[in-house]
């Protein structure tokens, strides 16, 4: 076939290596391979004794989770949704980095993966989770121990920030806000959460997108961050290294919400009446565009859109309420956090639930 195709002139010296590399022992590796030029004979000989496979190029984003990867995993090299799902939901592959971890969601590191063909879900599953324990000990060794609470619970907040912003430079102040919100007993109310919540509710035949709806934001889940105290029972999607690193080191400061710029950032503020006046300035940008009107400039009386967190999300602000969350809640700062920093949240500026997780 080789020598049909073009890739071989000749195939009686391919055979003398063959033939001279069973005497020695050497055999070649079977597997599906990819041959799309002319080559020696000692190039393919070498090529199947090593076992170079024909791999898929598969790229998980930062902030994507189980739903999402399932998807990419279907398209890509068409492992069924479900397979990967319910790999996922088995936590024995990091029962030491997590032993309180409900799924493998959080320790799927995003990355680019060459994927040999015709690999399964618990192969994918297995090198993705390798790839996690690669960065934890190369970028965090010394930082993050492996069992900890705090490896837990940083990697659940940094979670939470990967969803928030795209722009690494932002992610410390929002680390910062959440950090902080924590530490005064205040809901996170994030967005994303309540998001995850639904797809975990509805599953992978249903998936819900951002906006949150008034239905979600009243849900019982222990990951809906408007009704239920502290961080979440785990992570809401695969962190990169920024937001890992802004989760071991919030940025500080005193602001505690923040709003949506309409240009992939935020705009902070330490008050309940400064966000108010952030949000308003938010529904005025927002008016404008409606009307085809010029995007009021930076510096002006523009924000953007709201990021939900804190209750301040433009379509259910509500500082009354605000008030009564902070007099009757409580949670506690992030193991990985520095005291004095840290936490709250907003609506997810990715539409893939956020950036790009059957049912979990």
């Amino acid at each position: 076939m080789l020598v049909a195709r073009g890739i071989l002139a000749h195939p009686l010296p391919f055979l003398l290596m063959y033939g001279l590399g069973r005497t020695a022992h050497r055999t070649l590796k079977a597997g599906e391979y990819l041959f799309d030029r002319p080559l020696t004979p000692i190039a393919v000989y070498e090529k199947l004794e090593q076992g170079r496979v024909y791999a898929q190029i598969v790229v998980i984003p930062e902030g994507f989770d189980r739903f999402d990867m399932a998807r990419i995993f279907h398209d890509r090299l068409g492992i069924p949704p479900g397979d990967f799902l319910q790999v996922t939901r088995q936590v024995g592959l990091i029962h030491d980095l997590d032993p309180a971890a409900p799924t493998l969601e959080g320790y799927l590191f995003p990355d680019t993966y060459r994927v040999p063909y015709g690999a399964g879900a618990e192969q994918v599953v297995e090198m993705m989770v390798t790839r996690f324990r690669q960065i934890l000990r190369t970028r965090f060794e010394n930082e993050l121990e492996p069992g900890s609470t705090k490896l837990h619970e940083v990697i659940t907040l940094a979670s939470l920030v990967e969803k928030e912003t795209p722009d690494p430079l932002e992610r410390p102040r929002i680390a910062g806000v959440f950090a902080r919100r924590l530490g005064k007993s205040m809901l996170l109310n994030c967005d994303p959460t309540v998001i995850y919540a639904a797809r975990l509710a509805r599953g992978y035949a249903d998936l819900p997108q951002p906006p949150v709806t008034r239905g979600q934001l009243e849900a019982r889940s222990p990951y809906n961050t408007y009704r239920v105290a502290g961080l979440p029972p785990g992570p809401i999607c695969s962190p990169g290294v920024a937001s890992i690193r802004a989760a071991l080191d919030p940025a500080s400061g005193t602001a505690l919400y923040f709003v949506s710029n309409h240009h992939g950032g935020h705009i902070f503020a330490a008050t309940l009446e400064e966000h108010a006046r952030n949000v308003a300035r938010y529904r005025r940008q927002e008016a404008y565009e409606r009307q085809g009107a010029q995007p009021i400039r930076a510096g002006s009386a523009a924000s953007g859109r709201p990021s939900g967190g804190s209750g301040a999300s433009a379509e259910r602000f509500n500082s009354g309420d605000e008030r009564e969350q902070q007099k009757r809640t409580h949670s506690r700062l992030p193991a990985g956090a520095r005291a004095g920093t840290g936490g709250a949240s907003g609506n997810s500026p990715d539409t893939s639930g956020a950036r790009p997780t059957p049912r979990s």
